[in-house]
């Protein structure tokens, strides 16, 4: 005797159940282990359980009502007979009052737990984890970076996602997009920067760093150490203008006048990555006033500019690589040094280390591990055998710095690397700042966006131990090169040197 409906006895409706009924048991096995044994949960454990799973319990259980109507429906075509057209009621019936409850806790149980699962998919797909390490290959250069950076402590959401439903849609269906091509291995190497539909930062950025509220000038001390045979060592301090001269005086002047709310800056990029700009538009909200300024040594037609778009200027145009910041070898090598990790006695080490990273593009992070120990050991053995022999400790510690610094920024299976992701704060090893303040965008009364060096900072200090200049009573000093090139620096941008010298 049939227990159930006549109209549930169809292979649609079964497979339904079938599916339904698995995928229950698996969400609820899986989450009893991430229970029990929740420090060797991974994010797969929680993605196959509240999102992968739940999708399938979901399936099949709208098979089962698909199935049901379908069998009515070829019962009804065959004139198979009915003996009720709907099913009946009746609560006075104890075997259906069973059903009915049966039914009804079911449903109450079902609904709770869609949204136990719903809150914690919510929180799996917002999480760092499932940011950086769902795709490892694919995002380990954004994740190895992101864990090095000032916001290592802020979720990847805050900044890519931020508050409100809205962007928290368009970052998923965004995802999507991006899931299909993980998964077809149609995902450019390196990936794209910048992010072009990135939320504004005044609606992220700002919600911490308020701009109002960030006025005073910081001052700035640097090692550098040149490629000579002792490594020479160069300081230098320098006094950021990132506000006016005086607190209270806010975003009158500095850097940070460029995101005054009385101000309204925009510009129109020549290429994706915007390190070419050919228009600046300058508004002065309170005013009203309109100024324009072209970049006449490019000499950009309106032609062109007309199939650009405008873009309003932020805190991500200067601030490119807050979280993800990939240094170049000069930079980490320097920082690694002026740390004490690398010991500045072992003679040409400098130049040794740039020759290696700067003149080799290596295939796998292993591969240049391996070329990184072979080539100072043989460099050190056939130019200093005394210093080879005396300081062996020192140079296997310089190997392993110089190693472990190229895993933290160099990725060579996906070409990420500072070439491919320049950071605009500066202007050493990219245009930076000279990007508008280069002394060619002339506005048609004949103002020049200035490219003086004092607008954004005055040196105080530089010079190498035992012979420091200071600024003392002056204010500030006249920049000197470390290596001697006359007057080349005041003409020539620092990136058309630095970015090609090693």
């Amino acid at each position: 005797m049939k227990k159930l409906p006549s109209s549930f006895y169809s292979w649609t409706t079964i497979t339904g159940a079938m599916m339904a009924a698995v995928s229950l048991f698996f969400i609820l096995f899986l989450f009893l282990i991430s229970y029990l044994f929740p420090s060797q949960v991974s994010q797969y454990l929680g993605l196959f359980t509240y999102i992968i799973l739940p999708v399938f319990l979901v399936i099949g259980l709208v098979l089962i009502p698909i199935g049901t109507w379908r069998k009515y429906k070829q019962d009804k075509e065959n004139k198979v007979e009915r003996k009720d057209k709907f099913p009946k009621i009746d609560l006075n019936d104890p075997s259906q009052r069973m059903v009915v409850f049966i039914f009804t806790l079911g449903s109450l149980l079902f609904i709770l737990f869609t949204a136990l699962g719903s809150y914690e998919a919510f929180h799996i797909t917002e999480s760092n984890k499932f940011c950086g390490t769902l795709c490892h290959k694919v995002m380990s250069p954004e994740y190895t970076t992101y864990h090095q950076s000032a916001h290592a402590k802020v979720n990847c959401v805050e900044c890519h996602v931020g508050s409100g439903a809205t962007w928290y849609v368009k970052s998923k269906l965004s995802g999507l997009r991006q899931v299909y091509a993980v998964l077809t291995h149609t995902y450019p190497t390196p990936i794209a920067t910048p992010v072009h539909d990135l939320r504004p930062a005044r609606e992220t950025c700002e919600q911490c760093h308020w701009p109002q509220k960030f006025y005073n000038r910081t001052l700035v001390s640097k090692k550098y150490f040149l490629s000579d045979s002792e490594n020479s060592e160069w300081d230098i301090t320098v006094l950021m203008k990132t506000s006016a001269k005086h607190e209270a005086q806010g975003l009158r002047s500095g850097i940070h006048w460029h995101v005054n709310p009385d101000v309204k800056i925009e510009y129109i990029p020549t290429s994706f990555s915007r390190d070419t700009i050919a228009l600046v538009k300058f508004t002065n909200l309170k005013t009203g006033k309109v100024t324009v300024y072209r970049d006449e040594a490019k000499g950009y037609t309106q032609q062109q500019m007309d199939t650009k778009d405008e873009r309003v200027m932020d805190c991500m145009d200067c601030h490119n690589r807050p979280s993800h910041n990939f240094k170049s070898p000069v930079q980490f090598f320097d920082e690694a040094m002026s740390a004490g990790k690398l010991d500045q006695k072992l003679p040409d080490l400098k130049s040794t280390a740039m020759g290696i990273f700067y003149d080799n593009n290596f295939p796998t992070v292993d591969s240049a591990c391996r070329y990184i120990r072979s080539s100072i050991t043989d460099f050190y053995k056939s130019s200093y055998p005394e210093v080879y022999d005396s300081s062996k400790v020192q140079i296997e510690n310089t190997i392993a710095v110089l190693q472990e610094a190229y895993k933290e920024n160099i990725f060579p299976e996906m070409k990420a690397d500072w070439k491919a992701h320049p950071n605009y704060i500066g202007h050493m090893e990219t245009n930076g700042c000279f990007r508008c303040h280069n002394g060619t965008f002339k506005s048609e009364t004949g103002r020049v966006i200035s490219n003086n060096c004092d607008l954004c900072h005055e040196i105080q200090v530089q010079g190498k131990p035992g012979s420091i200049e200071y600024a003392g009573s002056k204010g500030s000093l006249e920049f000197k090169h470390p290596v001697d090139i006359g007057g080349d620096w005041k003409t020539t941008a620092c990136v058309e040197c630095h970015k090609s010298m090693y």
